[in-house]
C-alpha cells in the first residue's frame, strides 16, 4: 500500500449521517470547546475518543525538541490510535483550534461500539492500524528515546524490548550520532549515565529492567481481579489465539506474557506460507494485529508479567508472578513456547547481547551493515534470518551441522538461500570459539569432516538451533516428556485409570490445558499454534460446563 492510500485509511472522513449514527449507538453527549483546549495530553491513559462535528482538533508530536504538527482534524474526522484499545498511555497531544464541537466517548464504550456496529469499527480499526504505521515510516516522529552505547548489552535489551513491544522510539548511539555530547549535557547526564530512556526533554529512566520499563510506559498493569475464567501464559501465536477466541465468547480472560507479544514467530522479518498473506506477513505485523483483537474484544493483556511459580488451592490453578501477585484461573492455558538453545561454546554468553542474537529483525540488522554474519541452524527461522540479513549483511554465512539443508527447512527457504548470492552455505560445520573484547569480534568454525578450522571476522552471530521448553515454573504434577515439553491427551492418561479421559489438549491436571510449541508432539509450525490456541477455547468450555 502506498503512503497516499495509507494516508487516506488513517484519515477517513465521516459523513454527517456517520456521524449521526455515532453519537446515538455511542450514547455520546455534544461536548463544545474554545480554542486552544487541550482534549489529550501525552501521558493520558484512558483519554476520550472524540468525533469532531464542528471546528478542529490538531494532533501534535511533542516527544522531540519542538513540538510538530501531525495532522489537523475537521469535521467528520475522529482522534485516537490503538492506544485506546490497549490501555497503553497517550503519544500525542490533541488541541482544539477555534470553537469545536466533539461527541467524546469513554474508551470502554468505545470497545463496546465497535464489537456492537460493525461498519463503524472498520472504519475506525482501519485508521488506527494505518495512523500507527505512518508514525513508524515517519522521518520526523521521535517517540521515545533511548540513549546509549551499541556496545552496550544493557543499551541492547532496552531497545529490543521496545522494538519487540512494536514501542515507536529513536536510538541514539553513543559511537556514530552527532552533537551526542552535547545532548547529554541537554539531559543533564553523562556517558556513564546511560542508557538511558528519555520523552522530550526529560529522562524518564536510567539503565530500567524491562519490568520498570513496561510499568513507566503502560504496558504492564496492575491486574485488580483475582479470578479468570481463563488464563493464558504466553503470548505467542497460541497465546494470543486463546486469549482472542476465550474473551470473544464470553470468557473472563488476562493474558500474561514475560517479553512481548509474538514468541518466536514474533522476530521473523518475513512469514510467507501462513495462510491469508501471500504476500507474506512479518512477525511483529502478525502479533500487532492479534494484540488488537485481543484487546478489542476485553481481554487483559499484561507485559513482563513472567510466572515464578504455579500451586493449585482446591479445583484453581494460583498462579505467583513476580514481583508479588497472584492471579487464579478457573482454567489454565500453557502457551509459554519455546526458546532457542544457547550454542555450547566459549564466550558464547559473554558476548549475547553484544553480537550473540537470538533473534533477526531491524533491531539486529542495525550491526551488520557491511559486514559479514554468521546464522546457525537449519530450520526455517534460521533461514528466514539469512534471507533478510542477505539485504543487510555484506555476506551472510549459514552454519548446519548436517549436509542436507532440505531436511528441516521448507523448499521454497532453500531455494530462496541457494538464488542469493551473498549467502554461503557451509556443510558439516560447527562454531568452536567466540572472540572479543567489549562486543564480538571473530568465531572460528570447524569442519567436523575434515577437521579444518577457520577463522571469521563477524560483529554478530544468530543462533537457531533448537528450542528448549518454557516450563521450569510448573509444578511436578504437569507431566512432561524427557525434554520438558507438557504431555496432553491420552499421554497422560495411566491404563486402567477411571477417571474422567483428558481432553486432547488438557495436562495431567485437569482443567489445565497445553497449546503450542510447549506441548509435546505439536507441529512447530505458526498456523499449528494459532489453531492449537483456538481449540483449546472449546475443551475449556467443556471443562468449566462440567463444572
Amino acid at each position: 500500500m502506498v503512503v497516499h492510500d495509507l494516508s487516506s485509511v488513517a484519515f477517513p472522513t465521516l459523513t454527517a449521517a456517520q456521524i449521526e449514527e455515532f453519537g446515538q449507538c455511542a450514547g455520546a453527549a455534544l461536548e463544545r470547546y474554545a480554542d486552544g483546549e487541550t482534549l489529550i495530553e501525552v501521558g493520558d491513559r484512558d483519554f476520550r475518543f472524540h468525533v469532531i462535528k464542528s471546528g478542529a482538533v490538531e494532533i501534535l508530536d511533542v516527544s522531540g525538541d519542538v513540538p510538530k504538527t501531525i495532522t489537523v482534524h475537521g469535521p467528520g474526522a475522529f482522534t485516537g490510535d490503538v492506544s485506546h484499545l490497549t490501555g497503553n498511555p497517550s503519544i500525542i497531544r490533541a488541541v482544539t483550534r477555534g470553537a469545536t464541537e466533539v461527541y467524546a466517548v469513554a474508551s470502554e464504550l468505545l470497545r463496546e461500539l465497535l464489537n456492537q456496529c460493525p461498519t463503524m469499527s472498520d472504519i475506525v480499526l482501519q485508521a488506527f492500524v494505518a495512523r500507527r504505521q505512518l508514525l513508524r515510516q515517519s522521518a520526523t516522529f521521535t517517540g521515545l528515546r533511548v540513549i546509549g552505547s551499541r556496545y552496550s548489552r544493557d543499551t541492547f535489551r532496552i531497545r529490543d524490548f521496545l522494538a519487540k513491544n512494536r514501542v515507536l522510539f529513536t536510538w541514539l548511539d553513543l559511537e556514530s550520532e552527532q552533537d551526542v555530547d552535547q545532548m547529554l549535557k541537554r539531559f543533564g547526564i553523562s556517558e556513564a549515565d546511560t542508557p538511558v530512556v528519555a520523552c522530550a526533554q526529560m529522562v524518564l529512566l536510567r539503565n530500567p529492567t524491562d519490568r520498570q520499563l513496561a510499568e513507566t510506559i503502560g504496558l504492564r498493569r496492575t491486574i485488580e481481579q483475582k479470578v479468570f475464567d481463563l488464563v493464558v501464559v504466553g503470548a505467542g501465536p497460541a497465546g494470543l489465539a486463546a486469549a482472542v477466541y476465550g474473551a470473544s465468547e464470553g470468557l473472563s480472560t488476562v493474558l500474561l506474557e514475560r517479553t512481548a507479544p509474538g514468541g518466536q514467530a514474533g522476530t521473523s522479518m518475513r512469514i510467507e506460507n501462513y495462510l491469508g498473506f501471500p504476500m507474506g506477513i512479518t512477525g511483529s505485523e502478525l502479533a500487532d494485529r492479534a494484540v488488537l483483537q485481543v484487546n478489542k474484544f476485553g481481554a487483559r493483556l499484561s507485559i513482563s508479567s513472567p510466572v515464578s511459580s504455579l500451586q493449585f488451592d482446591g479445583r484453581y490453578p494460583i498462579l505467583h508472578l513476580d514481583g508479588g501477585e497472584t492471579v487464579a484461573a478457573k482454567c489454565l492455558l500453557i502457551a509459554t513456547g519455546a526458546q532457542y538453545r544457547r550454542l555450547e561454546v566459549e564466550n558464547c554468553q559473554k558476548f549475547e547481547g553484544t553480537g550473540v542474537c537470538y533473534a533477526a529483525t531491524m533491531n539486529e540488522a542495525n550491526m551488520c551493515h557491511g559486514a559479514d554474519v554468521v546464522v546457525v541452524g537449519g530450520g526455517n527461522s534460521a533461514g528466514q534470518a539469512a534471507v533478510f540479513l542477505s539485504g543487510q549483511a555484506r555476506k551472510v554465512y549459514l552454519l548446519i551441522r548436517g549436509d542436507d539443508l532440505g531436511k528441516s527447512m521448507s523448499s521454497y527457504l532453500v531455494h530462496r538461500i541457494e538464488q542469493t548470492d551473498n549467502i554461503e552455505l557451509l556443510r558439516n560445520t560447527e562454531v568452536q570459539c567466540l572472540y572479543g573484547d567489549s562486543h564480538l569480534d571473530a568465531i572460528d568454525i570447524r569442519n567436523v569432516g575434515t577437521g579444518e578450522q577457520v577463522r571469521i571476522d563477524t560483529p554478530a552471530l544468530f543462533s537457531f538451533i533448537g528450542a528448549v521448553p518454557r516450563t521450569e515454573w510448573l509444578p511436578p504434577s504437569i507431566a512432561t516428556d524427557p525434554r520438558g515439553f507438557v504431555l496432553t491427551g491420552p499421554a497422560v492418561q495411566s491404563p486402567g485409570d477411571s477417571r474422567r479421559q483428558p481432553y486432547l489438549l488438557e495436562t495431567s491436571q485437569p482443567g489445565v490445558f497445553a497449546a503450542g510449541d510447549v506441548r509435546a508432539g505439536s507441529v512447530k509450525r505458526v498456523a499449528s499454534a494459532v489453531g492449537e490456541g483456538a481449540m483449546a477455547i472449546k475443551f475449556v468450555h467443556e471443562y468449566l460446563g462440567a463444572m
